[in-house]
C-alpha cells in the first residue's frame, strides 16, 4: 500500500511519537509510507532520526509575531492543505491524519470521505477556531480510530460514531535496555531519588496538582523533575501559576524542558517514581515507557488509565492521594531503576509494556485498511 500519515508537529509529543513509530512499522511490513508534518520554528527534521524507508514531507510554518492561537491554527491548516493538495505523490491508497489540524487540512485539500483519523483523546477547547477544528475532525472523516476503548466510548456518546480501537505500541526494549544497562545512574548521581513527570507544564498534564502533592509529601530530598514541552498553545499563564504555587509551598521543581531523545530512556529508567497526574489522556504512552523500564507508576484514577494500566499502576486522586502513593513507593526500599524495590509491580509493568508493540499496531491498522475505504 501507499500510505500517508499526517501529524501536526515535529516535536516529541505523544501523537508525533505514535506517527513515526507506526510509519516505521508499516515500512518494515513492506509498505510505501510518507509522513507529512507541520514544521515550526525553522525545524528541518523531527526530534529523532526517522528510518530511511519512510519518506518525510515537512511543511514550513514560519513564525508570525503576535499571532493569536486561533490565527495560527487556521494558517497551519491552510499551509498544509495547499502543500498536500498540490503534491504529485497523490493518490495514496490510505490517508490517515493523527490530529484535528491535519484532518482539517486533508479535508480542505481532498475531502473528508476517504480519510482515516485517529482520535487520541477528546478535548474541550475554548479557542473558537480550534473548537471548530476539533469538531470537524471527529464528525467528518470517513473512518475513525481510537487508541483506547474509553476514548471510543466518548466518541460514540458525543458524536454517535463508531471507532475502531487499536492500542498504541511502545518501544519497550529501548526503555528496558536503558534500565538494564545502568543508563539511569548518571541521572540518579545528579538528582538522587527523584519523581519524574514527562509531558511539559500544562493544565492537561496536571502539573499544578503534582506540585501540591510534592508539598504534601514533604520530602525535599526527593526532587520533582519535569520533562517535556513544545506545544501549539501558550501556557505561560499556567506556568506562572505553577511556579508561584511551588514557591509558596517551598517546592523546587527541576524543569528540564524537552529532553534529547537519546537521553530520555536513561532519565525515565533512573526515576524512583513516574508520576502521571494527567486530567485527560487517550492511552498514556510516556507512562507505558516508564513501566517498560521497571519504574513504579502512580497515575490519576481515570477510566482510560484503568483500562490501559490495570494492575500495573497505583491510582490516586488529588494531591494527598498522589503523595500517599508516592510515599508508599519510596518507602519500599531500593533506588530508582532497581526492580527489587517492587518486584511484583515491575514484573507486571514490564510484561504489559512488552505486549504493546508497534508491529502489532501496524498489523491491526493494515487489516482495517484492507477491509475497505473509510465510509464505504
Amino acid at each position: 500500500m501507499r500510505i500517508a500519515l499526517l501529524t501536526y508537529s515535529t516535536k516529541p509529543r505523544g501523537g508525533v511519537v505514535h506517527t513515526l513509530a507506526l510509519a516505521e512499522a508499516f515500512a518494515r511490513a513492506g509498505h510505501d509510507v510518507t509522513v507529512w508534518a507541520l514544521a515550526r520554528g525553522g525545524d528541518t527534521g523531527f526530534f529523532r532520526p526517522v528510518s530511511a524507508d519512510v519518506d518525510v514531507r515537512l511543511v514550513a510554518v514560519p513564525e508570525v509575531d503576535g499571532e493569536a492561537v486561533g490565527e495560527r491554527i487556521l494558517r497551519s491548516i491552510s499551509l498544509l492543505a495547499a502543500a498536500f493538495g498540490a503534491s504529485p505523490a497523490l493518490p495514496y491508497d490510505v490517508v490517515h491524519a493523527q490530529d484535528c489540524l491535519t484532518a482539517n487540512a486533508v479535508g480542505r485539500a481532498r475531502g473528508y470521505a476517504g480519510l482515516w483519523r485517529t482520535v487520541h483523546h477528546v478535548d474541550a477547547f475554548t479557542t473558537p477556531e480550534l473548537a471548530a477544528c476539533h469538531e470537524r475532525a471527529i464528525a467528518l472523516p470517513g473512518g475513525l480510530v481510537c487508541v483506547s476503548a474509553a476514548v471510543a466510548g466518548e466518541v460514540r456518546s458525543g458524536w454517535g460514531r463508531a471507532a475502531t480501537v487499536i492500542a498504541n505500541g511502545v518501544d519497550a526494549a529501548r526503555f528496558a535496555d536503558a534500565a538494564a544497562s545502568g543508563a539511569g545512574e548518571p541521572w540518579r548521581a545528579r538528582y538522587g531519588r527523584y519523581v519524574l513527570a514527562v509531558g511539559g507544564i500544562e493544565p492537561r498534564k496536571g502539573t499544578l496538582e503534582l506540585v501540591e502533592a510534592m508539598a504534601v509529601l514533604g520530602r525535599p530530598e526527593v526532587p520533582l523533575l519535569l520533562a517535556g514541552g513544545d506545544t501549539l498553545f501558550d501556557y505561560r499563564g499556567y506556568r506562572d501559576e505553577v511556579f508561584a504555587r511551588a514557591a509558596a509551598l517551598r517546592v523546587e521543581p527541576v524543569v528540564l524542558g524537552p529532553v534529547d531523545d537519546v537521553e530520555l530512556p536513561g532519565l525515565v529508567a533512573g526515576a524512583a517514581v513516574f508520576a502521571f497526574p494527567s486530567t485527560k489522556e487517550g492511552f498514556g504512552l510516556a507512562a507505558m515507557e516508564a513501566l517498560a523500564a521497571g519504574v513504579p507508576l502512580v497515575t490519576r484514577d481515570l477510566p482510560v488509565l484503568r483500562e490501559v494500566f490495570g494492575g500495573a499502576a497505583r491510582f490516586a486522586e488529588g494531591p494527598a492521594g498522589f503523595a500517599e502513593q508516592i510515599a508508599r513507593v519510596l518507602d519500599g526500599g531500593g533506588v530508582g531503576g532497581d526492580p527489587e524495590r517492587d518486584p511484583a509491580h515491575a514484573t507486571v509493568g514490564r510484561a504489559l509494556a512488552a505486549a504493546h508493540t508497534w508491529d502489532a499496531a501496524a498489523r491491526a491498522h493494515l487489516a482495517l485498511y484492507r477491509r475497505g475505504a473509510p465510509g464505504a
